[in-house]
Formats: C-alpha cells, sequence, structure tokens
C-alpha cells in the first residue's frame, strides 16, 4: 500500500516505526521545515532510501503520486484541514489526535469520508495496549455486571522546554491545553469502557504554573453517562518532577479493574466474581513500552490496512476520534459557562476559549 507522511514533529517516529513494521511502500514525507524530514528520516534509519520523496506542501505531494493511505502528524490545528483535502481526493487518512479543534469540523471529516468511501482512523493508539484489551475482552462479556463508574488520571509533566520545542503548542487555535493534547487518549479509553453515550459533563480547568501559554494546565471533570454509570477526569501537566501515571479505573458490581503505568499499559488490580484461568495471568500484567506513547502504533497502523483491504470500517475510526474530542470540548465550554453542558454538542471549537486565562 502506497504512503506518505505529513507531519515530522514529536510523535512522527511512531508513525515510521508502524510503516516500517507494516511494509508499506513508503513514498512521501512533507513537512514545510526540510530539516525536519531529513531529521526524522535519519532517526528512522531511512536516511539512505531515496524513493522517498520530500515536499513542503502536501497538495502538490498528492497531485504528484499515487497515494492509497496517509499519515497525518502536523500540529492539532490543521489536521482537519489536511484530513478534508485528502479525503476529497480518494486518499485513506490516519490522523492523529484531536481529529480536529472543532466538532463541526469533526463531524465534516465523518460526513464526507462516509460520502467518498475513504477510510478515517483516529489514532488513539492505545486501545490497543494489551491492557486494554483485555479490559474490553472482559466487559464485552459483561463480567462488571451493572456498571456503578470510573475515573481516568492523567498526571504527566510538561515544562517551558518542552513548549518552547513546537510554538504552536499550548495555543487555543493550534492545540488546546493539557485535556486536548496529552489526556485525550484516556478520555477516549473512559468514553470508551464507559458506554460511549454521555448525557452531562460538568467541569473545571485552570492554568497553575504554565502561564506563557493560552490554555490549560490541569482539567478536572464528572462525566453523567445515559447508562447511569458516572466518572471523573483528571488531566495535568503540572506533576512534579516528571511523569507519574495514566490511570483508569472501571467499578462494576461483579468487578474492578484499575489500569496504571505511564499509559495505561499495566494491570494494577483485576477482580471479578466469575474467576477464571486466565485472570490470575491478567494480574500483574505489564506491556514494556519506550515512551508514553506506548506501542500501539504499528497495532492501529496494521488495522487501517485490513480495514481497506476488507473495506470495513477501522477499529478505531472517525466517531470515536469525534467522541473524544467532543469530551474534551464539552469541559472547556463548561469552563468557560460555569455550567453542566449537555451532549451531544452541536457546535464548539477550541478557539472559543480564547482569552479564558488572562482575564
Amino acid at each position: 500500500m502506497k504512503y506518505a507522511l505529513i507531519g515530522c514533529g514529536r510523535i512522527a517516529i511512531n508513525h515510521i516505526k508502524a510503516v516500517i513494521k507494516n511494509q508499506l511502500e513508503f513514498v512521501a514525507v512533507c513537512d514545510i521545515v526540510p530539516e525536519n524530514m531529513t531529521a526524522l528520516l535519519q532517526k528512522g534509519g531511512l536516511e539512505k532510501d531515496t524513493s522517498i520523496r520530500h515536499y513542503t506542501d502536501y497538495r502538490k505531494m498528492l497531485e504528484e503520486n499515487e497515494i492509497e493511505l496517509v499519515g497525518i502528524a502536523t500540529e492539532s490545528g490543521i489536521h482537519a484541514e489536511i484530513a478534508l483535502y485528502c479525503i476529497d481526493h480518494g486518499v485513506n487518512c490516519i490522523i492523529e489526535k484531536p481529529i480536529a479543534m472543532s466538532i463541526r469540523d469533526a463531524e465534516e471529516i465523518i460526513r464526507r469520508s462516509e460520502e467518498k468511501g475513504v477510510k478515517v482512523a483516529a489514532c488513539h493508539q492505545n486501545r490497543f495496549n494489551l491492557a486494554v484489551q483485555e479490559l474490553r475482552r472482559a466487559l464485552e462479556a459483561g463480567r462488571f455486571g451493572k456498571l456503578s463508574h470510573g475515573s481516568i488520571h492523567v498526571r504527566w509533566n510538561r515544562d517551558e522546554n518542552y513548549y518552547t520545542q513546537a510554538p504552536w503548542r499550548g495555543k487555543w487555535a493550534s492545540d488546546g491545553g493539557a485535556l486536548m493534547n496529552q489526556c485525550i487518549h484516556g478520555i477516549d479509553l473512559l468514553r470508551w469502557m464507559l458506554g460511549d453515550e454521555v448525557e452531562e459533563v460538568y467541569g473545571q480547568t485552570r492554568q497553575q504554573f504554565h502561564d506563557y501559554l493560552e490554555a490549560e494546565d490541569v482539567g478536572m471533570a464528572v462525566v453523567k453517562f445515559r447508562n447511569g454509570a458516572v466518572a471523573t477526569i483528571e488531566g495535568t501537566t503540572n506533576v512534579y518532577p516528571r511523569n507519574l501515571e495514566e490511570t483508569l479505573y472501571i467499578f462494576g458490581e461483579k468487578g474492578t479493574v484499575k489500569l496504571g503505568g505511564k499509559s495505561t499499559n499495566n494491570i494494577d488490580v483485576w477482580q471479578f466474581a466469575d474467576e477464571t484461568e486466565a485472570d490470575a495471568q491478567n494480574r500483574g500484567l505489564q506491556e514494556q513500552t519506550s515512551n508514553v506513547y506506548g506501542n500501539g502504533h504499528s497495532s492501529l497502523y496494521a488495522d487501517m490496512i485490513q480495514a481497506v483491504q476488507e473495506n470495513r470500517k477501522p477499529y478505531v475510526d472517525a466517531v470515536a476520534g469525534r467522541n473524544a474530542l467532543e469530551l474534551v470540548l464539552a469541559v472547556y465550554k463548561s469552563q468557560k459557562t460555569g455550567l453542566p453542558v449537555r451532549l451531544p454538542l452541536t457546535d464548539f471549537a477550541s478557539t472559543e476559549m480564547t482569552g479564558e486565562f488572562s482575564k
């Protein structure tokens, strides 16, 4: 399958590794800074591959090459613009999170991809973590019984150096804050595990230590689900002195699970009323990862390739990307209005938060 990567920043090496592992035909790479392309290919051990063409304009890249699949790993604020252009040109897309910065753009990605018969995957790769997959199987098998509640805690550290590396970070138009950038993976898992259908969100966000940003560095929320479950979200980049944990709890009448580690890659607690032989093995499961991004990109790519070949929806489709985005934007809207927010959100964008912390 002919592949191109658009955007060569911090996360792009995970896409390169996934491309190599899945033996895609790497046709072209694109970034507005030529040096970024060179550095990335060198990092991925592909600097001697002269068949990979370099572009600073993704439109020209699509015009000059036959491409079946693109990875979009640019700054968040232009994900939707690039994705919609690719969709209009019949190219399947893997879009880094968040899928867009507004509900309207996310809905348009879904609508146009369905209209054109193009596959879109949202890059919520933690759904493929071994621990997450085990939890999902237990949920789908009904082992929790009635769900009571759950929570996600993303307790990470991002210092000024991280933000100066890429000036688009922490801005409302191009990124959002801790909830949108760092915590959206955990927020995606929480929503997915507790039934997806959210009724109401009440949230509070703050900018405590990162006054050189526009957006929040800590956010808290209470989420009410249609099935009666409730949940809490805690997301921050204020943990001293380094990343602490990303922890997901799910509580049901017949089961309790806690996923931990740096990015929900370990099973810390695994208790069910209907004990099985496999349960003993699951307790203490630890998936080794080299960084907080985990190992899921390769699995997400493998699934996307199959989805295109089999003409089915990807495991993590555009609707999943929209749902995670919606929950973050609902917390933002609640902070802005001081009121609970009913879902579905029909129209809200991160740029509506402009000036929130400069009062």
